[in-house]
């Protein structure tokens, strides 16, 4: 199994889906009223889709995954681009940091970040910081899911983090939680990861279950893919195997 998508919840997510389409010079998969990918590939390492679905209303919850960008070489010219393409400046109370914290066409925040040598193969996203009430526990999980590894991240960053064994991608960092998950409220932002032929999904579940993973009950209807929650509450769902 690989981790395969990004998922973000919009109202609009033909508006959403190209804004992040041209912000991490993705290649269009498939648009309609109800969802928009796009495929964001680094050169001999993982390929992420982003994909957006439509909700009825703008998501309000805290956010407990959102993208940090890649400076691009230039962090002010890179940031300049994003305003141009309906991206905007976001107050959440940073104060004086290096990084620029800014939000999408709906408001979902993001952070441009300044250049650091953790970020130099990551390509457009330089991590993916994810809520975790123990990133200990949620790397084990997360690292079987992905198949991502341990590796050394920002100095004074998060505690845990991981990247594809290609050493190339974005950081999946595991981010001591500000607070509790609201299981009530789904994360407007949450992963995906996809099965491979000849992997079992008793056995994978089974797994998830031992890792600290939960089932989650949910009032989505009949999918086709199983979801879950991490250790720390964070949704995920686990999509078959392609044909």
């Amino acid at each position: 199994m690989y981790l395969e998508n990004v998922v973000m919840d919009a109202v609009d997510p033909g508006l959403v889906g190209r804004f992040w389409e041209q912000a991490l010079g993705g290649s269009n998969l498939t648009r309609d009223p109800d969802s928009y990918e796009t495929r964001v590939k680094v050169d001999g390492g993982p390929v992420l889709d982003v994909c957006v679905q439509q909700v009825p209303v703008p998501p309000a919850e805290p956010l407990r995954l959102h993208l940090d960008l890649s400076p691009g070489g230039d962090q002010e010219a890179t940031v300049e681009r994003l305003l141009g393409l309906g991206a905007r400046h976001l107050d959440i109370g940073q104060g004086d940091v290096p990084w620029v914290v800014m939000a999408d066409p709906e408001g979902t925040p993001f952070c441009v970040m300044e250049e650091r040598a953790a970020y130099a193969a990551s390509g457009p996203v330089a991590a993916l910081p994810l809520d975790s009430s123990d990133p200990d526990r949620d790397a084990r999980l997360w690292g079987l899911l992905s198949g991502w590894t341990d590796v050394d991240g920002p100095a004074g960053g998060a505690p845990r983090s991981l990247r594809h064994p290609s050493g190339l991608g974005p950081l999946l960092e595991l981010c001591p939680e500000p607070a509790r998950k609201d299981v009530g409220a789904k994360n407007r932002i949450h992963l995906d990861i996809r099965l491979q032929s000849g992997d079992d999904p008793r056995e994978v579940r089974a797994r998830i279950l031992g890792l600290g993973g939960r089932d989650h009950e949910h009032d989505w209807g009949p999918l086709p893919w199983q979801v879950y929650r991490d250790g720390s509450g964070n949704e995920l769902c686990v999509l078959p195997a392609r044909d």
